[in-house]
């Protein structure tokens, strides 16, 4: 049994059911949106959101159809993020398969974010589940906001460390926040704890991205993710943030200078990996990563000992230690 299936078992009839429930809610008499929802269904990844809603429902009390639906929204607007994504970014590829713009043209793409988001929208109102809605909502805001303000600093590339975990709070974390906060309020009203564990989702968010910025400079074959990518594309992570802000002014302006022009150069791309890694960018960024894990193992370490509790540990250990 692999870990992911590990962490799943104290949730797996429901991760079972949520399948057909999440196909349902992506129904449409439209023979091409059909289509286009059942490719969408086909190639779903490790399905971590749906599993952070089931732990942390079942953490905090009894699941029941709120539960389902609170995760369905939140696999439907992310879908819809994802998608619009993909034609923003151009890009022809998601988790190795080809991205809706790729295969259909960037209308029918963005038609297809449009309905996904009314999807989760409706199914919300159509049960009255308004204080998951406000809760999905507040993340769809903050991911748009975060992308927003990472596009607005990239042409500038004047990021300082506070304005990338605003970035990355709004951005990656939130959404993780979000199926927490989910999970808790599809069966408890204490709004306290839906905020705790809006706060504990939100923590592992953070660890989250950070790893992801950690592969970027991880050796070649070691990973899934191609080395020195969000250099390419003039993004500002932490480990870069970090050596930027620990060498004179001179190195400073020429690095910048590289990443500004250079970004598309890989023997300049190389440098800058290089760069980063001997001005110990890479260690601060871990040392981060591991501050915001304790985080959220210490919020969670004040909860009820159960099977969720423990999976969920294992989760947060997984986001830190995955190879990809």
């Amino acid at each position: 049994m692999s870990l992911i299936d590990q962490i799943k078992a104290p949730i797996k009839n429901e991760m079972d059911s949520f399948e057909s429930k999440f196909k349902t809610s992506m129904a449409s008499k439209v023979p091409l949106l059909d289509k286009i929802t059942h490719y969408i269904v086909k190639r779903k990844g490790k399905q971590m959101r749906p599993m952070f809603v089931f732990l942390s429902a079942k953490l905090c009390g009894e699941l029941n159809e709120s539960t389902f639906r609170g995760a369905s929204m939140i696999e439907l607007l992310h879908t819809a993020t994802l998608v619009h994504d993909d034609v923003v970014d151009d890009a022809n590829l998601r988790r190795g398969f080809f991205s809706i713009n790729a295969l259909w043209k960037n209308k029918i793409a963005v038609l297809v974010g449009d309905f996904l988001l009314s999807k989760g929208l409706l199914l919300a109102v159509k049960n009255e589940d308004f204080h998951l809605l406000k809760l999905t909502s507040r993340a769809v805001e903050e991911m748009s906001e975060g992308e927003l303000l990472q596009i607005e600093k990239t042409r500038r590339l004047d990021i300082v460390e506070d304005v990338y975990y605003e970035i990355i709070r709004k951005k990656t974390a939130s959404l993780i926040a979000a199926c927490c906060a989910v999970g808790c309020s599809s069966v408890s009203k204490d709004e306290e704890l839906i905020e705790k564990m809006w706060d504990f989702g939100e923590a592992i968010g953070i660890a989250f991205q950070i790893k992801d910025d950690l592969f970027d400079y991880q050796k070649q074959g070691l990973i899934g993710k191609p080395v020195g990518i969000d250099i390419k594309e003039q993004k500002m992570t932490l480990p870069l943030i970090y050596a930027l802000q620990h060498c004179d002014r001179s190195t400073r302006k020429s690095v910048i200078n590289t990443i500004k022009r250079h970004h598309n150069n890989p023997k300049k791309v190389k440098e800058v990996i290089v760069f980063v890694r001997e001005s110990g960018g890479l260690e601060y960024a871990e040392q981060k990563m591991y501050d915001y894990q304790a985080k959220a193992i210490e919020m969670l370490s004040t909860m009820p000992d159960s099977e969720a509790k423990t999976s969920l540990q294992a989760l947060i250990k997984y986001v830190i230690d995955r190879k990809k």
